[in-house]
């Protein structure tokens, strides 16, 4: 009997988001356990003894608990022989990195939750402050992204016709995105792309609505 995979996540997390993505996309069965990132159970020692930094998602899985997003969409991918997150040639995968890390790593990593609270508390800002901030980051954030996807291997999605772990880390922020009010008008790439993968089950199933808890 295969053992149980769960996913330990809260709704509305990016990097959450992107894997449930991963695993819709493989037809994996996996049990959600909500951890409440407003409530601080992200920082209770029960957590903390799945992910040491107190941050989601874990992923209990093939025996292991697993913890940074794109660290599990690899390990999926390199675990998993259906999966194609990743492209085959080396060039191709250097350029699917660089799109996931452009937003994982670049735009996602100033505009978590708690980073931004704490400016808030620092600077005494209110919440025009937080959506100025969010609408800054995500809007040039996403402006580069639309030129690296300017760019030949760019097809269907961000990387030839098969969504990859760039696509998984797109449609999240384009979220956001939309969530803040960040002006992606401009953005025809981006757009085009997020909505080509939003009519996808996988992704369609791993939206915040589709989760949000009763």
């Amino acid at each position: 009997m295969n053992e149980e995979i769960v996913l330990y996540d809260y709704w509305r997390s990016s990097a959450s988001f992107r894997v449930r993505i991963a695993l819709n996309s493989l037809g994996l069965s996996y049990r959600r356990v909500s951890i409440d990132l407003l409530g601080g159970v992200q920082r209770s020692p029960e957590h903390r003894a799945r992910n040491p930094q107190g941050l989601v998602p874990a992923l209990a899985i093939d025996g292991h608990m697993l913890t940074q997003s794109l660290a599990i969409i690899e390990y999926l991918a390199e675990t998993r022989p259906e999966a194609r997150f990743l492209p085959a040639d080396p060039l191709g995968r250097q350029r699917v990195r660089t799109l996931s890390y452009a937003i994982a790593m670049e735009i996602h990593a100033v505009c978590n939750t708690g980073i931004v609270s704490h400016v808030l508390d620092i600077t005494g800002g209110g919440e025009a402050v937080r959506a100025d901030w969010m609408k800054k980051f995500i809007g040039e954030g996403l402006t580069a992204v639309e030129t690296l996807l300017d760019n030949p291997a760019t097809g269907t999605f961000c990387h030839g016709d098969t969504p990859t772990m760039a696509d998984f880390c797109l449609v999240p922020q384009v979220y956001n995105a939309e969530r803040w009010g960040a002006d992606l008008s401009r953005l025809d790439r981006v757009r085009r792309i997020a909505e080509t993968c939003r009519a996808l089950p996988p992704f369609q199933a791993a939206h915040p609505e589709a989760v949000k808890p009763a």
